[in-house]
């Protein structure tokens, strides 16, 4: 077992003390640190980004060879964790509890933890699992000081979390399964881009993914969440259909078909799309079809009949008329827009 202990200042403090038990080499570029570990300890990268804002970007894409306990001492630095499991699960529990109430983060499950001043949080990583996992950390003051955001707008609870600038209190939520966030950090993580413009677009999926997060917990504390009796094993079959979906959104996908395919029931399915993604399976592929349409508009010189074919439609009339209804605007008035933009 490895045990790795924590009471460093910052999240560069914290990964440099796990640098310092597991090995492996930190290098940075524009700001962005990557720690590089391939050795009996551990194989994988740990990365983090601090903005100026009171928010820094912590992401593990690694795999452990033993089991790990990582002791986290709040006494200097204690942010509000906001986590996520893209790939594989960890565990948690605070200091002034025994093992006996150790929690699961889930993979696809959100969670926000963060721990009362001198406290202690143990973080628990399983031997030889693959992990994903991002984790959005909040230092209070300096956001509410940088950001002035409307906390108050906040559910009391989470409202109360912010606002506890002292750090009196703990905090553990435990949501449930978001696969928009899956989605999302997916997209953060496949950033292409270089130098400035690679971390001002990681920024940006960082402020989406933190508004995701409350808006999770929102609706699980106001009791806002679709409910679904469909399994986690299920919801991640729907998820499937969905990339599938995406992939070519020209085919010409239908109920049955993606039923067949997935092994689920038609009302599975369209449960899983409704609890996920808040749309019907035909309201979905409408949705992503449009939007590759928009796509191609801004990056492409196809011309509105190559659009719809391309997507998937045999209408134009048709596109022409849902299209204004999602961006209100046409597909030709769009299309001026957008060359109009280029020429200006």
């Amino acid at each position: 077992m490895i045990e790795i202990v924590v009471d460093a200042e910052s999240t560069a403090g914290t990964v440099r003390q796990i640098q310092e038990v597991i090995g492996g080499t930190i290098n940075e570029r524009w700001g962005e640190h990557t720690l590089s570990v391939d050795n009996g300890n551990a194989k994988g990268t740990i990365r983090f980004i601090t903005f100026d804002w009171g928010v820094s970007l912590l992401e593990y894409d690694i795999t452990f060879m033993d089991e790990v306990i990582l002791q986290m001492d709040a006494s200097e630095y204690n942010p509000i964790h906001f986590a996520y499991c893209l790939e594989g699960y960890c565990k948690h529990r605070f200091g002034y509890q025994d093992e006996s109430q150790i929690k699961m983060l889930e993979q696809f499950q959100s969670v926000i933890i963060t721990s009362r001043d001198g406290g202690y949080n143990f973080g628990y990583f399983p031997k030889l699992e693959k992990l994903a996992i991002n984790v959005i950390q909040i230092s209070r003051k300096q956001f509410l000081k940088k950001r002035l955001n409307n906390v108050d707008e906040l559910n009391r609870k989470l409202y109360e979390v912010f606002l506890d600038t002292d750090h009196d209190r703990a905090y553990a939520f435990y949501g449930t399964y978001d696969l928009k966030l899956a989605d999302k950090i997916g997209a953060l993580r496949k950033v292409k881009s270089k130098g400035m413009i690679r971390v001002m677009q990681i920024e940006g999926l960082v402020y989406e993914i933190l508004a995701m997060h409350i808006q999770d917990h929102d609706k699980v504390v106001l009791d806002k969440r679709p409910v679904t009796s469909l399994l986690n094993r299920e919801l991640k079959i729907v998820r499937k259909m969905a990339k599938l979906i995406l992939k070519d959104v020209s085919k010409d996908f239908s109920v049955e078909m993606l039923s067949i395919q997935s092994g689920l029931s038609q009302a599975k399915l369209q449960e899983g799309f409704k609890a996920l993604y808040a749309r019907t399976v035909t309201e979905y592929i409408r949705h992503v079809r449009l939007e590759q349409a928009r796509d191609y508009l801004n990056t492409t010189d196809m011309n509105i009949s190559e659009i719809v074919y391309a997507i998937g439609f045999s209408s134009r009339s048709y596109f022409s008329k849902i299209f204004k209804r999602k961006f209100g605007i046409s597909p030709r008035e769009y299309q001026e827009n957008v060359l109009g933009a280029a020429m200006a």
